[in-house]
């Protein structure tokens, strides 16, 4: 079941004040980002936040499951979700302990945009 996106809103709401918050849609779900770094995901109008020691320190017993089968287990956040206060500080603490994104690459400025790699040239 994909999420609502009323219901990723009010995630994000509740995020609000940790940071640039934004969220992208992906595969038929949500990944949410604190200052350009994905800190969470809603998957089946769930949020799972990516476990750091920070954020377990904040939430004491926590529950933690896949959001996708297959995934690594992250922090389930359900009652807790209500909590702004909290919240905020999860998504802080959890993006101040996650690493930077990786810089995308830049093409290479005489390759054509849509040629492919290994394209031959062309003579002149």
């Amino acid at each position: 079941m994909a999420s609502d996106l009323s219901f990723v809103e009010y995630v994000r709401d509740q995020m609000h004040g940790a940071g640039a918050v934004t969220f992208k849609k992906m595969f038929g779900e949500y990944a949410l980002y604190v200052d350009e770094k994905i800190v969470a995901l809603v998957c089946d109008n769930q949020l799972f936040v990516k476990p750091t020691v920070a954020g377990r320190a904040l939430l004491g017993t926590v529950t933690e499951a896949p959001p996708y089968p297959g995934a690594k287990p992250q922090l389930l956040i359900t009652e807790q979700l209500e909590d702004q206060e909290l919240i905020v500080a999860l998504m802080r603490a959890t993006a101040a302990e996650l690493p930077a994104p990786k810089p995308k690459p830049k093409p290479a400025k005489n390759a054509p945009k849509n040629a492919p790699k290994n394209a031959p040239k062309k003579a002149r």
